[in-house]
């Protein structure tokens, strides 16, 4: 019988983790390659999953439940095979509620079905067998760590989304019969098993609380991938990383023998926290290598002392449901804050701090009992934040160095260290650390966020304002006086797309030009009078940033004829005049989150079908992570196109970026003009093209 359970869990959750990548990869070429259609997704996922252990919680408790269970699984397979309709396509500026719609219509019956999986075997296991049935839910997360990891190495390298969708169909047909097999065993043992009044009841303060040690860890792990993939490095796949040791937490905590004591993590629960507070006391973007090691260990620690605190107050197994049910809507609730309350919000990544904080409150203390919050819980703590921000303040004030500055901030947290046996002297000391070192610096210039990251301005010591998204540079401009108009970075006059757009301007200066990324408009900075510029954005946010003047200034003194349009690039593209632009630059990679369908076969038909005969196609591959241009250059042959690509150095002035450029025409005669010994032929390479339906991010990392 184990065996049996056991097999079907780890098939369901292998399902589960397998289905959100596939689904939302289905998505992309129509919505765009944006954090908002992955945040999107995830809500969708997470309310299922709340759904789907609401109705576990119910149907458990019925004397039919498992052959209503098993009709519901029957019915789902109506909307098998996982499709996207062709004539889809969403309506209006916010494509959120069309694609919960879609969400809920391609994949909505089959991802409820599997996502009540885990409790109700759970449930049916100690039904039939009389023995606790929780580690099931280590079985069960081991699946979903398997899948989290297969997906990228494996599913998506070998396979197509088509047939992803089917192998993905195949298996659920073997997860039925495997549900099938565990309900028929639960339905004969049902007499002999105890009514669920048997367990005595649960505390709604205990319910509170698995709710907060559910929140947290759910919260934590989005807030540390946000975090890491935007302020420290924004390597592909790095995701998966936080992910997975949220499920390694999981299993571990849940295991029949945790293989790590619950009181070894407890203790090293605060100085994690103390850690991670010094983190946020200093900019981190000086010290990215050392510091990421710091963020996943905390993750870990952290999350593996909230669910090894829900294991260790898990109730009889008759309350399991209603225990799951506490758990996901802590997990809902986590998930909300981050993916769509937190972008609404904040300026900055702030959730993750202020999750770090909450984790503080929820430190064991000396018993069980809830803290009893006392006077000087918020007098001492109080008193310990302003000393803090005092000293900090002044250290900035006299342009302390910056190991002075760390030095500090230990010295605080070894203060906070005497409050760790009461919760909430200790949460709010944790937080006044963090709030110490948020003092705003004087050469940020600008600071906001959107669904697509969050982007600062600052003023650099060479008199350049810098637009930065994470820690990728996406424009500078000098307010020297005469230097405002010149162009720097990326495209300072030495650099490829120089020559690309005077080579252009030579041959068809009637023709408009199309870019793909705005940044700080610097491209701009060759536009002509007479010319026509349109620049394709996707995150209204950098527009802003562009058109202010306190910020930028290359679109509101271009001489040409500015348009920016906003939204998907593809999307946008799309309703464009076929034969329009005499060049297309997409300069869309530069950050390391590549949107992907914007490199595939189709997005190219889209580009040509927009060019106008003798035009050039320009792409910016620059990237500290992955290398693109095999992925071009096997695009360039299937397409049957002559391509140039050229790797320009970095220029004498510090403000003049290397940046790697490739160039596309229709026959090779258009590449003339640009033809001299920075330039070399674009080779073709063997290598499987990138589709709408296929894309391996793994194979183009450096």
């Amino acid at each position: 019988m184990a065996p049996l359970f056991a097999a079907t869990a780890l098939i369901s959750a292998l399902l589960l983790f397998l289905v959100q990548p596939m689904i939302a990869k289905m998505v992309l070429p129509r919505l765009g390659g944006s954090p908002a259609v992955w945040n999107t997704c995830m809500v969708f996922f997470q309310a299922m999953l709340l759904a789907g252990y609401a109705y576990a919680h119910v149907v458990s408790r019925r004397r039919k439940g498992a052959m209503v269970h098993l009709a519901v699984v029957g019915a789902s397979f109506v909307a098998l095979p996982i499709a996207i309709p062709a004539a889809w396509a969403p309506t209006g500026s916010n494509p959120v509620g069309p694609l919960l719609l879609l969400l809920l219509v391609a994949v909505g019956a089959p991802f409820f079905v599997v996502s009540t999986s885990a409790p109700l075997l759970q449930r049916w296991f100690a039904q039939a067998s009389g023995s606790d049935p929780y580690w099931l839910y280590a079985a069960s997360n081991t699946g979903s760590l398997a899948a989290l990891a297969g997906y990228p190495l494996v599913v998506e390298p070998l396979m197509r989304l088509s047939d992803q969708s089917r192998a993905w169909t195949l298996g659920y047909g073997v997860f039925a019969a495997l549900v099938a097999a565990c309900g028929v065993m639960a339905w004969r043992a049902r007499p002999a098993s105890a009514p669920a009044a048997a367990a005595p009841p649960v505390e709604n303060r205990r319910r509170l609380r698995w709710i907060a040690l559910a929140f947290v860890p759910s919260s934590l792990v989005l807030g540390v991938t946000t975090h890491v993939t935007t302020d420290i490095a924004s390597a592909p796949l790095l995701w998966v990383v936080p992910l997975a040791i949220y499920l390694l937490t999981f299993i571990l905590a849940f295991a029949r023998r945790p293989p790590i004591p619950h009181r070894w993590v407890a203790a090293a629960q605060p100085p994690a926290l103390l850690g991670l507070a010094v983190v946020f006391f200093f900019s981190v973007d000086h010290v990215v290598p050392m510091l990421l090691p710091l963020h996943v260990l905390a993750l870990f620690v952290v999350a593996m002392a909230c669910h090894g605190e829900l294991a260790r107050t898990r109730p009889a197994p008759e309350r399991l449901t209603e225990f799951y049910l506490w758990l996901s809507v802590g997990g809902v609730l986590g998930g909300a804050f981050n993916a769509l309350a937190a972008p609404l919000l904040f300026s900055t990544v702030a959730e993750y701090p202020i999750v770090v904080a909450a984790a503080a409150f929820l430190v064991p203390g000396p018993d069980d009992e809830p803290p009893r919050v006392r006077g000087l819980d918020l007098a001492l703590p109080l008193a310990f934040g302003v000393g803090v921000f005092g000293l900090i303040r002044g250290l900035r004030a006299l342009d302390a160095p910056l190991v002075v500055v760390v030095s500090a901030a230990v010295l605080g947290s070894m203060g906070a260290v005497a409050f760790v046996r009461r919760p909430v002297r200790f949460g709010l000391a944790v937080a006044a650390i963090m709030i110490a070192g948020a003092l705003p610096s004087g050469e940020t210039i600008f600071r906001g966020r959107s669904f697509f990251g969050v982007c600062r301005v600052r003023r650099n010591a060479l008199g350049c304002n810098v637009l930065v998204h994470g820690t990728t540079i996406h424009g500078a401009q000098s307010v020297e006086p005469g230097r405002e108009r010149e162009p720097i970075a990326y495209y300072h006059g030495g650099t490829l797309v120089a020559s690309v757009l005077r080579a252009y301007r030579v041959r068809v200066e009637q023709d408009p030009i199309a870019v793909v990324g705005l940044g700080a408009g610097g491209l701009s900075a060759y536009a002509q009078e007479g010319q026509r510029w349109t620049f394709y954005e996707i995150d209204p946010l950098v527009e802003r940033i562009a058109r202010d003047p306190a910020c930028f200034t290359y679109l509101r003194d271009c001489p040409a004829a500015v348009d920016v349009v906003i939204g998907d690039a593809r999307i946008s593209l799309a309703r464009a005049p076929d034969r329009t632009y005499g060049v297309i630059v997409l300069d869309a990679f530069g950050s390391d989150a590549v949107p992907t369908h914007l490199l595939t076969r189709e997005a190219l038909r889209l580009y040509l079908s927009k060019l106008a005969e003798d035009g050039l196609l320009a792409f910016h591959l620059s990237s500290r992570y992955l290398d693109l241009r095999p992925v071009l250059a096997a695009l360039a042959a299937d397409a049957g196109l002559p391509g140039i690509v050229g790797d320009a150095g970095e220029g004498r002035d510090p403000m003049e970026y290397g940046a790697t450029w490739v160039v596309l025409a229709r026959r090779p005669g258009d590449l003339e003009p640009l033809r001299d010994d920075r330039w070399r032929p674009l080779e073709p390479v063997r290598r499987r093209v990138w589709t709408d339906d296929y894309s391996n991010i793994l194979d183009a990392l450096r």
